[in-house]
């Protein structure tokens, strides 16, 4: 009971308070106000219920080896392709690479993790539209943030986070020559929305499009294996 008590209410992040304490302070002055029906409170208060909700902030284990790639976002991995990268990642080429798509809706953690360790040489905002985050065109026509990591050998990495229909806001918790550890919290997106992974050049992901990926926690890829990509089966 005390495990089932312990992955419900998990903890809230500091982001998330100031909102749960307008929803709240939002239903309480609907209880007070006598010409407004009860219902209205009561719809508050569970506005303010989803929001902790959204905001929370679940422990994670991440496994630590050399040459493994981590999940950045709950959700499931939207496409897996191979394209150049983005010019605001700043990698240094046009080489195309593959980039691991993972599509977050509004009932996933919305926390962002690192998926590596490293220092990260390049934070890029591009200011941009909010369309359907799941679309390809969203990696080119969204609002954005893009983080370039380098890790210890001298490869890099390219993280975005892409705003979708309903987010609006793109969090950042680090800097711009920070080192970070993989697993290790680096922003959020505000509410429902999108995180691309592009490996280092012949690199390929050990991860299905389809697949469900827990953020801090699912190996992605890994560099310091050369096996085929796993094939899949639906049943």
């Amino acid at each position: 009971m005390w495990e089932t008590i312990r992955k419900t209410f998990v903890p809230v992040h500091r982001e998330g308070w100031r909102f749960i304490a307008i929803a709240l302070a939002a239903a309480l002055l609907a209880f007070w106000l006598r010409f407004v029906p009860d219902f209205l409170g009561w719809l508050l208060l569970g506005v303010a219920a989803w929001i902790a909700y959204f905001f929370r902030d679940p422990q994670r284990t991440t496994p630590l080896r050399e040459g493994l790639v981590i999940a950045p976002a709950d959700g499931v991995v939207s496409s897996i392709r191979s394209a150049p990268p983005p010019r605001e990642l700043d990698l240094g080429d046009d080489e195309a690479r593959v980039c691991v798509s993972i599509f977050m809706n509004v009932f996933d953690v919305h926390i962002n993790r690192a998926p590596v360790d490293g220092r990260i040489t390049a934070i890029a905002y591009i200011p941009g539209k909010f369309i359907n985050a799941e679309l390809d065109k969203a990696s080119e026509d969204n609002e954005r943030q893009a983080f370039s990591i380098e890790m210890a050998d001298g490869r890099r990495i390219g993280m975005v986070q892409i705003a979708g229909l309903v987010a609006r806001r793109i969090v950042g918790f680090v800097q711009q020559g920070e080192e970070v550890m993989a697993g290790q919290r680096v922003g959020l997106i505000r509410f429902g929305s999108r995180v691309d992974v592009w490996l280092p050049p012949g690199v390929r992901p050990c991860i299905l499009e389809g697949q469900r990926a827990v953020a801090g926690e699912t190996v992605i890829a890994d560099m310091a294996c050369e096996l085929p990509p796993p094939q899949a089966r639906r049943g």
